[in-house]
């Protein structure tokens, strides 16, 4: 049984990476309602490279009737975003042979959402992913592809290392959280910690209070792996978490646990 701990500034900068990957176009992210205001948003944009030039043509390039195209209205849709751009550099993690990462997006005024699914490159077509917004163009239920594997992280492979588990802990909790806007956010407001914030009189729901609070990964004999970090939630309800995650053998789709452990 071995256990590893790890600095939280490499976690904290493992978080970063993957954040500055998943970035929605500003054409999803706050889409237009009607022409007129595409229009409106075409001449206020001055495209300042190929990407954004891309995306000019997202803001204009939808007919008014296209149930398909991003919008305000809570219609869901299909970002052209490339999730799986937040696996490159990850230590020891990859997306699997012939897998794709396919984000599809709700917009509302008071808030986004959004879900990442994991599917076979033979099952990613545009037909594929359109048919499943027949059954939840609107609505809280998100669309859900023929052939998607049964969590996003079964589409994950790496290399068994305890670096690689703890990074594939934030990457979970990001794409989980990716399309998230205005009041569905959750994990947005986690800080991740190694101490408890000073500002605080925490009322401590554990024995006593945690003076060790390092990111660690135990591999255990079995080949089971534990990885536990703590996060500080700075909006209501503010708290201290613990987050232990478990993963069996060979596996990247861990079961997770989310626990307060303390109070201001």
């Amino acid at each position: 049984m071995a256990l590893q701990k790890f600095s939280i500034v490499l976690l904290q900068k493992v978080r970063q990476h993957v954040q500055s990957q998943l970035v929605l176009p500003v054409s999803e992210q706050n889409p237009v309602a009607d022409s007129s205001e595409r229009e409106q948003a075409i001449a206020k944009f001055e495209p300042t490279s190929l990407d954004t030039l891309g995306d000019l043509f997202r803001v204009g390039g939808f007919d008014d009737e296209d149930e398909t195209a991003p919008n305000p209205e809570g219609r869901w849709f299909i970002s052209t975003a490339n999730p799986a751009a937040a696996i490159y550099k990850l230590p020891g993690l990859s997306l699997k042979p012939k897998v794709r990462l396919i984000t599809y997006l709700q917009r509302q005024p008071k808030g986004g959402m959004g879900v990442t699914w994991a599917l076979p490159e033979l099952m990613s077509t545009t037909a594929v992913l359109e048919d499943a917004l027949t059954s939840s163009s609107a609505g809280t239920i998100p669309p859900h592809p023929n052939g998607a594997l049964g969590n996003v992280m079964d589409g994950i492979a790496g290399d068994r290392t305890a670096g690689s588990y703890l990074a594939a802990s934030i990457l979970l909790r990001e794409l989980k959280e990716f399309g998230r806007s205005g009041l569905n956010r959750r994990w947005f407001y986690h800080k991740l910690i190694d101490t408890a914030p000073t500002d605080k009189n925490w009322q401590w729901r554990t024995k006593q209070p945690l003076a060790e609070m390092s990111p660690k990964v135990q591999i255990q004999d079995n080949n089971t792996v534990l990885v536990e970090f703590f996060s500080y939630r700075m909006a209501h309800p503010i708290a201290i978490f613990r987050h232990v995650d478990h993963y069996v053998a060979k596996s990247y789709r861990p079961k997770t646990h989310d626990q307060v452990v303390a109070l201001p």
